[in-house]
């Protein structure tokens, strides 16, 4: 399978946030749809967070198969888990918290015992025993679905302008602590590529240049560096697809 660059996949347009929270959470529940185990990457910010409480609503929690769905997390603030910044805090706050999620399906970085770099090192070990190789194979992903965010500096995730994780081909995940004012975590770009199907949810007319940068093709941006041979679709609202 040949990888291919983000500006290619799927771009959709709905009028608001909310309503590409719903439209998102149609599309997770469709792709879980027949599958024995479902994996999914996580991402934090204020456009996935009505995602997950679409989720937990009474319009989508009895259609999502939680007892078969592992919940991984696509970047972390390296902070307590009980923090305000905390991304695994939000996602408790908005979704798990509200639905029937196994014990051991929530896999989070752990930010209280470790060092940023060993607590990626930890996290990338954890992945690959939940894959079942140290390897990647291009023909099985690692994660079904990836959600991602996209900043106005293109970031995603907390592959962050100028940092060194933006080089990373080997490892899995990395700590960010390079010229920031906090540590994170996050996954690198061969561990989020390894998915079934990527979609960016995106909201907000302070994206929309990023957007459209991106969907020029333009690769100097961390978003834009993205590659995979998965699926990959953009969820917009109208005011980040520069149309309100």
């Amino acid at each position: 399978m040949t990888d291919r660059h983000v500006a290619q996949g799927e771009f959709a347009v709905f009028d608001d946030p909310d309503a590409v929270a719903d439209a998102a959470a149609s599309w997770l529940v469709r792709q879980a749809e027949g599958k024995e185990r479902f994996a999914v990457s996580l991402s934090g910010g204020s456009t996935p967070k009505r995602l997950y409480e679409r989720l937990a609503s009474a319009a989508f929690r009895d259609r999502f198969p939680w007892d078969r769905t592992d919940w991984f997390f696509g970047d972390e603030r390296f902070v307590p888990k009980d923090d305000q910044d905390s991304n695994f805090r939000m996602v408790e706050q908005a979704m798990l918290a509200h639905v029937p999620v196994p014990e051991g399906r929530v896999h989070s970085f752990d930010t209280a015992a470790l060092t940023p770099e060993d607590a990626a090192a930890a996290y990338e070990r954890r992945l690959k025993r939940f894959y079942g190789a140290d390897t990647l194979d291009p023909a099985r992903p690692l994660f079904d679905v990836t959600l991602l965010g996209l900043g106005p500096d293109g970031h995603t995730a907390s592959l962050i302008p100028g940092q060194p994780v933006l080089d990373e081909r080997d490892r899995w995940s990395a700590a960010v602590t390079e010229g920031r004012p906090e540590a994170r975590l996050t996954l690198t770009y061969p561990a989020i590529a390894s998915s079934r199907a990527i979609a960016f949810l995106v909201t907000g007319k302070d994206k929309a240049d990023m957007v459209a940068h991106i969907r020029s093709g333009a690769a100097d941006v961390p978003a834009g560096r993205l590659r995979s041979s998965g699926e990959v679709r953009w969820f917009l609202d109208r005011a980040a697809a520069g149309q309100g």
